[in-house]
């Protein structure tokens, strides 16, 4: 059984590989009304597609979006809306260059899926890593534009989403110097300057190289009110969990100080409360806006690394199909560190989730 699937209400199904003729999503459960225009889908494909740079894959691919199915448009609905129905979204790919990987058909890359894909089917698609491309994740960007909308519609509330880059190998930015803004000023959605010019030496020693760096991509959402999620097998934060880690490339997922909550006391991980104008105010948010699986109301955070692209140009052992000992090495087209476009496909995921939270809240307690 496969599962291509991903939600409970608001629900996507992704489908495609990195080198057939096209990728695509189908959403189903989004609400009625919702006003949809493929321009909106467009922009946020702009910010994962390849060729944007030279420290990403030079696969020079539009990502056109075509929506297919689920809106509808005539004189008294002031624009293309969601009917309520599934709703398709298809993105051609026109730039495949499937003899860059004739050498590898029989072999292995080590740390890419090659080999488990082999050994669960028993073939697979070479040609680009076939499904298991990061390519797949331009269907996940374009369902999470619908997801934010819906959950703007759902809440009554305009929810912000934002993502970064705070890691490039072991490099990391200077919280004391992050800025938002910046994000829009380097080639790596990173909100610190002086790191962005520091990683682009960094990267281009490692793309020069035929090498590949990894990444940590952060995640924050704002705006969100207290109570969407649910104990005990329906928590945000573990949903949140899931759905980073399905990224591909993703090899580690925290929520708030994370890792470094298990180094603090218990006075200095106490997120305290005080009243401000009326309302609950946390002083701190080492928990990442979650408690018992359920949102606080405050910024929800959450942090996932990615490893080191896989294809790479220097020479590693491994096997081929036959179980003989050879050696490989990847030509054709790759990033040089997936965290760079993988920063969107996080913003993406967040708001699925959190679309798919909003519907079930509204569906319990109204």
């Amino acid at each position: 059984m496969s599962l291509n699937s991903f939600g409970r209400v608001f629900r996507f199904t992704t489908w495609g590989e990195s080198h057939g003729p096209a990728l695509g999503v189908v959403i189903d459960g989004c609400p009625p009304g919702i006003l949809l225009h493929a321009q909106d889908i467009q922009a946020a494909l702009d910010k994962r597609k390849p060729g944007g740079s030279k420290f990403v894959t030079q696969r020079k691919e539009p990502d056109a979006v075509k929506i297919l199915s689920g809106i509808f448009e005539d004189d008294r609905s002031n624009g293309p809306r969601t009917t309520g129905t599934p709703i398709s979204l298809m993105i051609e790919n026109v730039d495949q260059r499937s003899k860059d990987y004739a050498d590898i058909r029989d072999k292995y890359r080590p740390g890419h899926a090659d080999f488990t894909y082999d050994a669960k089917y028993g073939f697979r698609d070479y040609r680009g890593g076939g499904r298991s491309s990061a390519r797949e994740t331009a269907a996940r960007v374009a369902a999470g534009v619908v997801a934010e909308k819906a959950l703007a519609f759902v809440l009554g509330a305009d929810i912000s989403i934002r993502a970064c880059l705070v890691q490039m190998g072991p490099h990391k930015i200077d919280r004391a110097r992050f800025d938002w803004a910046e994000i829009e000023n380097n080639p790596f959605w990173c909100p610190d300057a002086e790191a962005a010019k520091l990683w682009e030496e960094k990267l281009d020693a490692a793309r020069k190289a035929g090498s590949s760096m990894g990444a940590v991509i952060e995640v924050v959402a704002s705006g969100v009110p207290a109570g969407l999620g649910a104990p005990v097998y329906g928590k945000l934060d573990a949903d949140l969990a899931g759905a980073m880690m399905s990224i591909n490339a993703a090899k580690a997922v925290e929520i708030g100080a994370g890792i470094e909550a298990a180094a603090l006391s218990g006075e200095e991980n106490a997120d305290e409360i005080r009243m401000r104008n009326g309302a609950p105010h946390f002083l701190s948010n080492k928990a990442g806006g979650i408690l018992g699986g359920i949102s606080t109301g405050q910024d929800i955070v959450a942090r996932f690394a990615v490893k080191p692209t896989s294809s790479i140009l220097t020479p590693r052992k491994t096997i081929n199909a036959q179980g003989e000992e050879t050696e490989i090495l990847t030509k054709g087209r790759h990033d040089p560190c997936v965290g760079i476009r993988g920063v969107p496909v996080g913003a993406a995921m967040m708001a699925l989730v959190l679309a798919d939270h909003a519907m079930l809240h509204r569906a319990q307690c109204g």
